[in-house]
């Protein structure tokens, strides 16, 4: 019987440091962000499908996807952001859902989809526990502003975009607490891993 674990936490949190912890533990990760960036690769459906709408001048002269237009467009006017996700979220969700498939296939005993919008997206019932990495609000914003050398402001807008770390610390079958050191952090992944009989 595979464990599918959900991991999710909220930005700035430390969900890239614990997913990095899984694959040392060679227990394979499902990358929903890796994923978000391959189903807009040329050629693919869901590339196709946002040129026919949002047009070619979201390319850059390779024809690649321009991130960084796209994201202009969609942050300013919230149906463009919706007409987005329309295209993007069936497409990430169907290879997620297919490379879960082939791990289970392979009988792994553990499974780790990292989905940072596990919330925001409602994605419960992909996963069997929910594991949230949580950080306390204060070092949240002092982590972001330094990784994305943004003003206090903009750390801040993008926080609160999301669903509070705190709410979801509260809906998860377990929270990590990736305040202190990476080594603490591994002993509570370990001990939880234990529990479970994956490791």
């Amino acid at each position: 019987m595979t464990v599918t674990i959900g991991l999710t936490g909220s930005i700035a949190t430390g969900k890239t440091t614990v997913s990095t912890m899984f694959r040392e533990l060679n227990i394979p990760v499902v990358d929903a962000d890796l994923i978000a960036r391959e189903v807009v690769e040329i050629g693919k459906p869901a590339y196709k499908e946002l040129i026919a709408y949002f047009g070619e001048e979201i390319l850059e002269s390779n024809k690649k996807i321009n991130r960084k237009k796209l994201g202009a467009i969609v942050f300013s006017k919230e149906s463009e952001r919706k007409k987005l996700n329309e295209i993007m979220h069936p497409a990430i969700r169907k290879e997620m859902l297919r490379q879960k498939e082939m791990h289970v296939e392979n009988k792994e005993r553990c499974i780790v989809l990292d989905i940072p919008l596990l919330f925001e997206s409602n994605l419960f019932h992909f996963v069997d526990q929910v594991l949230v990495v949580y950080t306390d609000e204060t070092t949240q914003l002092e982590r972001l502003i330094e990784r994305d050398q943004s003003t206090e402001k903009e750390a801040l807008q993008r926080i609160q975009s999301q669903i509070s770390v705190k709410e979801k610390a509260e809906k998860a079958d377990k929270v990590i607490d990736n305040s202190g050191s990476i080594d603490e952090t591994y002993k509570q992944l370990k001990a939880y891993l234990q529990k479970l009989n994956i490791i």
